[in-house]
């Protein structure tokens, strides 16, 4: 990376110095709930903009456009996010492992 350009600090970090095959499952687990994190939001709010440019007739049985948020929304309540932020937190500012339970 050239000098005069600085990386993200969630580029930067890394971690407490694990080897082997549980370093890559951990930081596999964090990059997942990372992204889990970022799309929860974003799947709920573009299920729901579907209905904008169409108005109320889409949201008719008979298109079942409201099946794209529903869905969302259920994953989203299913395993939520906000456990997922602060264990990501907890390793990125104090390097602090995740739990090994498989909820992360």
């Amino acid at each position: 990376m050239p000098e005069d350009r600085v990386a993200p600090h969630h580029l930067t970090f890394q971690g407490p110095q694990l080897h082997g095959a549980y370093a890559q499952l951990l930081h596999a687990s964090i990059a997942v709930a990372a992204a889990k994190a970022f799309a929860d939001p974003v799947a709920v709010e573009s299920g729901g903009a579907i209905f904008e440019p169409g108005g109320t007739r889409s949201s008719l049985d008979r298109l079942n456009l409201h099946r794209h948020w529903r869905d969302a929304r259920t994953h989203t309540l299913h395993d939520p996010a906000r456990w997922k932020i602060q264990h990501i937190g907890r390793y990125v500012l104090d390097g602090k492992l995740p739990p090994r339970h498989g909820l992360l």
